[in-house]
């Protein structure tokens, strides 16, 4: 098999060539038809994440065909196309686990991040934690559902049922969520880095109805703001667009520093909100609810070899959409 391997926190990605792997209990071999690049993997990249390990193959964002079924498996079969996402395992007995939060789970593993991931032509998973896919769609078009969509989801469902929603960073995440709340009659309001008039251009391709600088003032209050953005001075910015008992979603699991504000932009009942990973309940709903919302992402594909070139790429902020990785 061949990877794209982190061997050490800064550093670019080096190729590697490795035996084919074999599923152990419970796992099994996917053949990598498509990963998503994801701004996670930035962080990971640069070191930001403690829990990563190192070396790593990054890439959560996978999508494939089962190669290898290990002992136990029984709910998939080799060729099915499938799915992995961010969360790889969580361990069912945690008190989270027990409760319905295994996304806050006590002893997780993160694909791409704590297990290797899909920057690779093949990769190991928990079946346990592996989508079905179906045949419908393009692999390519498919992949950044896994995160983007994914934590775009929950992001958009702990900003309740308000009409008027605010999406700051207006990447791989925000460009299909933004679909996903056009579809439910909600409005959306996009804020982008300032400048950016491409992005802005972009966004109101998608139906919003507003997009402006993220330093400019909301054009009428909003019921929520989702912030993609790893940019914490977003958050203070972010509270005094949103109305009385508004709420405020940090959507990324990295974020600088957010700095001080006077205690009356959060006042009145407003909220300040983080999204942690995921649960396979929220993958199933939205895997299920993307294509009833004709949910359409905008990719740039990459060969497997220029993963170093994508990375540069989303950090630079020069794509539309979402960059992926075809082996």
């Amino acid at each position: 098999m061949h990877a794209m391997v982190l061997r050490r926190a800064g550093d670019p990605l080096v190729p590697e060539t490795r035996p084919d792997p074999e599923p152990g209990p419970g796992e099994v071999v996917i053949a990598v038809t498509a990963c998503g690049v994801c701004r996670t993997d930035l962080h990971l990249v640069d070191g930001e994440l403690p829990q990563a390990v190192r070396p790593v193959v990054p890439g959560h964002e996978i999508v494939g065909r089962v190669a290898k079924l290990g002992a136990g498996v029984a709910h998939l079969k080799v060729g099915e196309r499938v799915g992995v996402g961010w969360l790889g395992h969580a361990c069912g007995t945690c008190p989270y686990c027990a409760g319905g939060e295994e996304n806050l789970c006590d002893a997780p593993a993160f694909t791409g991040c704590t297990r290797d991931g899909g920057f690779a032509s093949h990769a190991v998973a928990d079946a346990a934690f592996v989508y079905p896919l179906g045949e419908a769609g393009d692999d390519v078009a498919l992949a950044p559902l896994l995160c983007a969509g994914l934590i775009g989801w929950r992001t958009l469902k702990m900003a309740g049922d308000g009409r008027r929603i605010g999406l700051y960073g207006f990447g791989a995440a925000a460009h299909i969520i933004a679909q996903v709340a056009r579809h439910q009659g909600r409005e959306v309001f996009a804020f982008t880095r300032p400048g950016d008039a491409k992005a802005q251009a972009f966004a109101r391709s998608l139906g919003a109805v507003y997009a402006g600088p993220s330093d400019a003032p909301a054009p009428e209050p909003l019921d929520a703001a989702l912030i993609f953005a790893p940019t914490g001075a977003l958050v203070p910015q972010a509270l005094r667009a949103v109305r009385k008992g508004g709420r405020v979603v940090c959507g990324g699991i990295h974020m600088s520093d957010i700095p001080s504000f006077p205690y009356r932009w959060l006042w009145e009942e407003r909220k300040i909100l983080s999204v942690a990973n995921l649960t396979r309940a929220d993958a199933r709903e939205f895997l299920a609810l993307a294509p009833k919302a004709g949910v359409t992402t905008h990719v740039t594909p990459y060969p497997l070899a220029e993963a170093n070139t994508a990375l540069d790429d989303l950090r630079a902020g020069r794509l539309d959409g979402a960059a992926v990785l075809v082996p």
